[in-house]
């Protein structure tokens, strides 16, 4: 089974890029993950994508060792973008490419595939909900279908990553400041196994 036809999956449903590495040169830091207590992010212990409901780095290290290969997807976004309420829309959408190219890879033999997105899906798809189901115990999660656990809980430095697939790991900047033409990007991993 061809990876080539994940990347084209992933190229059709609108990323600006896709890319195939080795899933062993995923840097995971604990020091990131630690960037996601109840004192340093807003959306911690909101939903079961999040800390301290993951695993963390210890447990993506587990799961990274029984896979070879990572797809890597970005979308590049303007900066004014990231910057406003629209976020939550490209997240979005980062989290729906990263969960049909994972149930693309299944329907493809790759079964135990696994999808990661950035930003918390409380707030991309539940924000209008007071609570997590998942963590309330009420009932199963509202969108199976689309979210998909935080990179940062897992301490997956989602910069290095992108440079391993190729592209900058940088916003793209012009004439060294921050306008309405410099960009950045959003980006989510599917381990392929």
């Amino acid at each position: 089974m061809s990876l080539e036809k994940l990347i084209n999956t992933a190229l059709e449903s609108g990323v600006s890029d896709a890319a195939v590495i080795s899933a062993q040169d995923i840097k995971v830091q604990d020091e990131l993950a630690a960037l996601c207590t109840d004192s340093r992010c807003e959306n911690y212990g909101l939903s079961a994508g999040c800390p301290p409901f993951v695993s963390g780095p210890s447990g993506f290290r587990k799961i990274q060792k029984k896979f070879n290969h990572a797809l890597v997807i970005k979308i590049d976004v303007p900066l004014e973008i990231l910057m406003a309420n629209q976020v939550y829309e490209i997240m979005k959408i980062v989290h729906e490419i990263a969960a049909y190219v994972e149930s693309s890879a299944v329907k493809m033999g790759y079964t135990r595939s696994k999808a990661f997105a950035g930003g918390s899906c409380k707030k991309i798809f539940c924000h209008e909900y007071r609570d997590c189901c998942v963590i309330s115990k009420k009932d199963r999660c509202r969108n199976p279908e689309s979210a998909r656990a935080s990179m940062s809980g897992f301490g997956i430095n989602v910069a290095e990553m992108l440079k391993t697939a190729g592209w900058s790991g940088t916003s793209i900047v012009k004439d060294g400041e921050t306008s309405t033409d410099s960009m950045s990007w959003v980006a989510g991993m599917v381990l392929v196994g």
